[in-house]
């Protein structure tokens, strides 16, 4: 029987070797956030609040890469990921991607708390130059 080229597959850490510089990401969060304060903000991917970077936590790296390391939480520039391959880890369902090293803006040890929302807004320049 054919598996279905978008169904999950069966990997692990271990057999999944990454070129280069390479950093595949696993439990990259695109859910719903609460703030310190405890305000719950809506899952806003695909809108444009939901224009920021974001926290993934790294699942296995190249062999050329020595910035970060398996277990690390990165936070990525926005857009700078692949879109998500599932997979099953010893019957736990992951959504893998690969990220842009160039792109990684912060490094941590722990699980972060994203807590960031965005209070920019396009206001239209009453000033003339020239």
């Amino acid at each position: 029987m054919k598996k279905a080229a978008y169904g999950h597959y069966e990997i692990t850490a271990a057999n999944l070797k990454p070129l280069n510089d390479f950093v595949i990401v696993a439990d990259m969060m695109f859910e719903q956030r609460q703030t310190s304060a405890g305000i719950i903000l809506l899952n806003d991917n695909g809108t444009g609040m939901g224009i920021r970077p974001r926290w993934a936590q790294v699942y296995v790296v190249g062999p050329e890469q020595t910035d970060v390391k398996p277990g690390d939480w990165i936070c990525v520039a926005h857009g700078r990921w692949t879109r998500g391959i599932d997979i099953e880890d010893n019957g736990v369902k992951k959504t893998i991607r690969r990220v842009d090293a160039k792109d990684i803006l912060l490094v941590t040890d722990e699980e972060p708390m994203d807590d960031t929302m965005s209070t920019a807004e396009h206001v239209e320049s009453k000033h003339r130059f020239g």
